[in-house]
């Protein structure tokens, strides 16, 4: 990954939907190799595939997808093919590189805000202290009030949770005889950002990633198990992030959501593991984990079956659906190394240190 961000300057490969562009359809049996390497030097960033009949084999139309603009594109194609394109052998779609580069950026704080509400639900589940669950609660409210500050009913919503959030973790530190320091700079650091929106709005997406880093910090210190369940579906998006770097695909939209799907698949094998391991009792700990494995391995062996199936299917005609089982496809496959591998161990390291194995 080093080395691909030193080369390319990201850590991806984007289609036009991410840096925009033009996308054309052509109804016209051509090579999609030679097409691509004729007009290589007259439309930039060119990318080529076929769309072929499933059952036939047989080519119904080729794509283009270039950053060059609309009008320029369909006179470079007028004059290679030498005729008039119409709505009825070709389509065109462009979209604006500033449209593109915004919705790449919300997508990107999508999948941090994915990883922010999924580490609070399994902190919740797998946390003790109370108070810091608040804490952690009010920090993944708060980044949506940050995220999308501009939405005026968001907004409301999310004043109204933190306002029961903060009354709450007011009312239960003094109860508990506990100080109150947290308490108030959680307040001002909600009073801030509701006064001050101009403020920030700027680096969003910094202030997500820096909420992110420190709700792993508190999940570090008081919540082994739950850190254990981030890390593996962290470790499944970067490793399938790899993989389709070198396979050398050009992520579009679609590519984004299906990592977004990618966190839910993760996770579910992840929270069976923990549960099994840490709330149940009967048996040893190396019954709990086999009978864990089992059932989480049936699971995720029957979904690579179902979408690997899927993937063969649409591979010929859908670069949309092929991009997003593909994937899946991967990252289930590394799934089954973070969480039987890499959580097993952290968890089992755990218990063991802690001294709570049956």
């Amino acid at each position: 990954m080093g080395v691909f961000y030193a080369n390319n300057n990201d850590f991806i490969r984007k289609d036009i939907s991410l840096t925009g562009g033009t996308s054309v359809t052509l109804n016209d049996k051509i090579d999609p190799q030679t097409i691509r390497q004729d007009l290589a030097g007259q439309l930039d960033g060119i990318d080529t595939r076929g769309i072929y009949d499933l059952l036939t084999g047989e080519q119904k139309a080729v794509i283009i997808e270039t950053k060059t603009d609309s009008n320029q594109t369909k006179t470079v194609l007028e004059n290679y093919l030498g005729y008039e394109l119409t709505d009825a052998n070709s389509s065109f779609e462009f979209t604006g590189s500033g449209l593109s580069a915004s919705f790449y950026q919300q997508m990107i704080i999508a999948i941090f805000l994915a990883f922010v509400f999924m580490g609070m639900v399994v902190f919740i589940i797998f946390g003790e202290n109370i108070l810091v669950k608040t804490y952690v609660i009010i920090l993944a409210v708060l980044s949506v009030k940050i995220a999308y500050s501009s939405v005026s009913m968001i907004n409301g919503l999310v004043g109204v949770i933190l306002l029961v959030l903060i009354g709450f973790m007011f009312f239960y530190a003094i109860k508990k005889k506990s100080k109150l320091i947290l308490p108030i700079i959680f307040s001002l650091l909600m009073l801030f950002f509701f006064i001050f929106p101009s403020l920030y709005v700027a680096y969003t997406l910094e202030i997500i990633l820096l909420i992110l880093i420190l709700l792993m910090g508190v999940y570090l210190k008081h919540s082994i198990p739950s850190f254990a369940v981030i890390i593996s579906a962290f470790a499944d998006i970067f490793m399938t992030l790899v993989v389709v770097n070198m396979l050398g695909i050009s992520l579009s939209s679609a590519g984004i959501v299906a990592f977004l799907m990618l966190i839910g698949y993760s996770v579910d094998t992840d929270i069976l593991l923990t549960t099994r391991m840490m709330k149940r009792t009967e048996g040893k700990l190396n019954t709990r984990i086999w009978g864990a494995f089992k059932t989480g391995t049936t699971m995720t062996l029957t979904s690579l079956l179902a979408i690997g199936a899927a993937l063969i299917v649409v591979n010929s005609f859908s670069e949309v659906l092929s991009q997003i089982f593909t994937i899946l496809v991967i990252g289930l496959v590394f799934d089954l190394i973070n969480t039987w591998i890499t959580n097993v161990s952290i968890l089992k390291w755990y218990m063991e240190k802690n001294e709570t194995i049956a």
